[in-house]
């Protein structure tokens, strides 16, 4: 059974190739996470692989639409899923439109579990790249351990 969830749209100050280059290599993701979480994660340019709660969860870049889209999927996880990151043009030529989409298979159970969460989940990341463009601290976000090229 497929679930399609779509993030909220948020503006981020950032131009859409600035943004884009943050994404594109995944080894920039293990830089949000604590020390204590760095140890069972381990990525390269196209991939990240960690254990979470006992179950290993591999995502890989699948395609790359220079400064416009990155696609995600599945690369060992539960269940299979592909997720997207959308940068658009915004009028102002500094800034993003920005969303995330996700398509997972998920079952009837996993669906009723996760189905709201997931959706949260996105929006809070949305919210949180947007917060970081504008120099805001997300909650629970280290800004030492912002990417390159975020308001510090």
């Amino acid at each position: 059974m497929g679930v399609q969830i779509k993030s909220k749209r948020a503006v981020v100050s950032k131009a859409p190739y600035e943004l884009y280059m943050v994404f594109t290599d995944m080894s920039n993701f293990v830089r949000f996470l604590p020390e204590e979480r760095k140890a069972d994660v381990t990525a390269d340019y196209d991939s990240l692989h960690a254990t979470v709660q006992g179950f290993n969860i591999g995502v890989r870049i699948s395609s790359r639409t220079p400064y416009s889209r990155i696609d995600f999927a599945d690369d060992g996880a539960p269940f299979k899923f592909a997720l997207s990151m959308h940068f658009e043009p915004a009028s102002d030529p500094y800034k993003t439109d920005y969303q995330i989409c996700l398509d997972a298979d998920l079952n009837f159970m996993m669906k009723t579990l996760l189905g709201s969460k997931l959706q949260d989940a996105l929006d809070k990341v949305v919210d949180a790249i947007a917060a970081m463009s504008e120099g805001r601290v997300p909650e629970g976000i280290d800004p030492s351990m912002y990417p390159e090229g975020f308001n510090r």
